[in-house]
């Protein structure tokens, strides 16, 4: 690892990581618990859950509403979450007043405190589900009279002030039934000065109805509301992986105080107290454990699916489960600041932090709609005026293009696929800051690493010894580690490791005149004879020992055992050579071939080390290139150097150390961060448990998720421009284009977005890891 401690800048307060300004991104807020841009810190905040608010549509006309309410500084929020979150002046303006505002709108808006069980009933429970059930039974009604009165689905029955007749009153109670979901909406967007879809379903009806057509205009509110029924069901399937982390962590907890155990709600636990954890449950916070050994589920948190055992002075986390045994826990900080509680609040940021093809398709929509708007006017007004047509045929065509016109399909495909695919990633152990950095990882075509602690296990571990005068190894292992017991040196820590998993005990053996040589070893006398453990440099000439440079070569870091005669130093009599090294987890070459199956180019080696160790830490991973020695800032510039040679690249660090490169590169990724309260808000992506082979999952995740947003932009889209194109020719009916053209790609994007909710990592190819190799460290 470099040694520098600089923080990354990726995320300020006010610019999200996506370099947009949170006005133009949408996010509001670029960390958690910073205020807006331009928001006082010292103005108030209030949270509302919006019931019906299912697309950036929605969410366009209640933020363009509110801002022009005296006192409101920014609302910003998710139409997946539902969520909304005003900044606003309170001397000028409550809470009340802007909710009041935003039910006159058409909305239903709910205080965050009272929307809790009242949000829970579902999207086919709710009151538009009512209203579009009734509104389909009574079309369905008035389909059967009309076929029992012996007239055809197809045949023009009413005309334009023609009595409607019992089937055309049931088809109109169904209309105003069905459009009761939109309509309210619809006044609201007027009011707010938007043209949004209710508004052209809206027109479309009353259109309909105006000329007579009371069948397509109860086929129009009935199929609309269905429509929007099923997005609110996809925003909720979506959003229910949200809900899925907030059930991680329990109800209650457990608790000592005052010497008794006591039952307490798990928000209510803070750092300091103990708290006690038994078979099957979960742990309320995170914390040390001081009494106790259980295996511990740790899947919900790091995606790591086999058990860690854990015991006195080990960490666990919230959401854990305990399987077998009794654990006592010290809580380590205060129960809203758990590594789980801060990976909801990062998923719902996420939400708000909008993807440049959501941003894209915003834009599109905002010119797409009243485009087709005035060609919905012209469809009308060119053949009746300048040719004399029919001017109800002409009408009915003009708002079957409204019909089409409407962007719901469009605006509602980016969000929920972002939103499956973020959710999905928590699950499995790796946090994605929102969209902006899961379409760039879609892009990245080339990964740097660092080295130590990401590819190496992260400390020196003894890996040959070779005797220089026939001493047994044991004899060699246990002589140096008795002599190296005394030190806190990294390599003597090592080798006494080392010496105990031979099953020495170096601890036990008689060591006397121990004396450290800072900088040089250490020199002690055991067994009757004197020793020195150390730099080979202790030599007058190292040189003469030809394993010393066959060793440096392979990048070893060596330590030199010799016989010290004269107890002096000026004589030494080498022994053994130990050679030490920070070596590749085994497993780190198969996860770099399964990044190359997922269209990685390029794999680059960062290092601060020296260049034998790197080459040899390279070679060993099957890594393209290496660069040693670097600093932190020269780390930068080789990042850039990749990027501007392979395009986009994710730069894979512990999200501390690493930070400035991490920050440089298109896409940070921090390794660890579930032990990292830095790595947790540094990185654009964080993997929550030091496992490598999460990558490739990213990698493919991403990629497969870029692929459904374009293809849902591209399917709605050219949908919509092949039906607007048969409209003049009469080859496209009003009820075809709510049901094809709405309902239809509404339907099918949503279905495209969800799939994204099922993936998960694959197994590993057994022909790519070793037997027994574990992906963590």
């Amino acid at each position: 690892m470099s040694d520098d401690r600089t923080e990354g800048t990726r995320s300020a307060a006010g610019d999200c990581a996506c370099g947009a300004e949170a006005s133009e991104c949408g996010a509001g807020v670029a960390v958690p618990d910073v205020p807006p841009r331009g928001v006082d810190a010292g103005l108030s905040r209030a949270e509302f859950r919006i019931e019906d608010m299912d697309c950036a549509s929605c969410l366009a006309t209640i933020r363009g509403a509110l801002a022009d309410r005296p006192g409101v500084v920014s609302a910003e929020g998710s139409p997946v979450s539902r969520r909304l979150v005003v900044s606003f002046d309170g001397t000028l303006i409550d809470p009340e007043a802007v909710r009041r505002a935003i039910s006159d709108l058409g909305y239903r808006a709910l205080h965050a405190d009272e929307a809790g069980e009242r949000s829970r009933a579902g999207a086919w429970r709710s009151r538009r589900a009512y209203f579009t059930y009734a509104a389909g039974a009574l079309y369905a009604v008035g389909l059967a009279t009309r076929l029992l009165a012996g007239r055809g689905l197809t045949e023009h029955v009413h005309g334009f002030g023609t009595p409607p007749g019992l089937d055309g009153t049931l088809f109109l109670v169904a209309a105003a039934i069905g459009a009761w979901n939109f309509v309210p909406k619809a006044v609201g967007a007027l009011r707010a000065r938007r043209l949004d879809m209710h508004v052209l379903m809206a027109l479309a009806v009353v259109g309909a109805i105006a000329i007579g057509e009371y069948m397509e205009a109860a086929a129009i509110a009935f199929l609309f509301s269905l429509a929007e029924l099923l997005e609110s069901f996809a925003v909720e399937r979506a959003n229910a992986s949200v809900r899925s982390l907030m059930e991680l962590s329990p109800d209650v907890a457990s608790v000592l105080r005052d010497g008794r155990e006591v039952t307490v709600p798990a928000s209510q636990v803070r750092a300091g107290e103990e708290v006690l954890v038994r078979p099957g449950e979960r742990v309320p916070v995170d914390g040390v454990v001081t009494d106790g050994v259980s295996a511990v589920n740790e899947a919900p948190i790091t995606g790591e699916g086999i058990p860690a055992d854990r015991g006195p002075g080990d960490e666990v986390y919230a959401g854990s489960i305990a399987l077998e045994g009794f654990l006592r826990v010290r809580s380590s900080r205060d129960a809203e600041d758990t590594t789980l509680a801060r990976m909801i609040r990062l998923v719902e940021e996420a939400e708000r932090r909008r993807a440049p093809s959501e941003r894209f398709v915003e834009r599109f929509a905002r010119v797409y709609t009243p485009v087709v708007t005035i060609a919905a006017a012209l469809v009308v007004a060119v053949p009746v005026l300048a040719f004399g047509a029919p001017f109800e045929t002409w009408l009915l065509r003009g708002l079957t293009l409204l019909v089409i016109a409407c962007p719901c399909a469009l605006v509602i495909s980016t969000p929920v696929s972002v939103v499956s695919a973020v959710t999905s990633a928590a699950r499995n152990g790796v946090l994605i800051k929102g969209g902006d950095s899961l379409e760039r990882m879609g892009e990245v075509r080339a990964m740097a690493f660092d080295k130590s602690g990401t590819l190496t296990h992260g400390r020196a571990e003894l890996v040959e010894i070779v005797s220089l005068d026939g001493t047994n190894e044991d004899v060699v292992l246990g002589v140096a580690a008795a002599a190296e017991a005394r030190s806190e040196h990294p390599l003597g820590r090592a080798i006494v490791r080392a010496a105990r998993v031979r099953g020495l005990q170096p601890e036990s053996t008689r060591v006397d005149e121990f004396a450290s040589m800072p900088g040089r070893g250490v020199r002690a006398r055991i067994g009757g004879e004197r020793f020195v453990v150390g730099r080979p440099t202790l030599l007058a000439d190292p040189g003469r020992i030809p394993e010393l440079a066959r060793l440096t070569r392979e990048g070893r870091t060596t330590v030199l055992l010799a016989r010290d005669p004269d107890g002096d130093g000026g004589r030494l009599e080498p022994v053994a050579v130990l050679a030490l090294s920070d070596e590749p987890r085994p497993f780190v070459r198969g996860v770099f071939e399964e990044l190359r199956d997922e269209g990685i180019r390029r794999i680059v080696l960062l290092s601060g080390d020296h260049g034998a160790a790197v080459e040899a830490v390279g070679a060993a991973v099957g890594a393209d290139e290496v660069h040693s020695r670097l600093d932190p800032a020269e780390k930068v510039d080789a990042v850039r150097a990749v990027e501007a040679d392979w395009g986009r690249v994710a730069m894979v660090g512990d999200g501390v150390n690493d930070a400035p490169a991490l920050a440089a590169a298109s896409v940070g990724i921090a390794l660890g961060a579930a032990a990292s309260d830095a790595a947790l808000e540094t990185a654009d992506i964080a993997l929550m448990g030091d496992d490598l082979g999460r990558l490739p999952y990213l990698v493919g995740l991403s990629r497969l998720s870029r692929r459904v947003i374009r293809q849902n932009i591209a399917a709605a889209i050219l949908l919509k421009t092949v039906l607007a194109l048969g409209v003049p020719l009469g080859t496209v009916s009003l009820i075809v284009a709510v049901l094809v053209g709405d309902m239809g790609a509404s339907l099918a994007v949503t279905t495209n977005a969800l799939r994204l909710a099922r993936v998960t990592p694959r197994d590993r190819p057994a022909d790519r890891y070793p037997a027994g190799d574990e992906l963590k460290a």
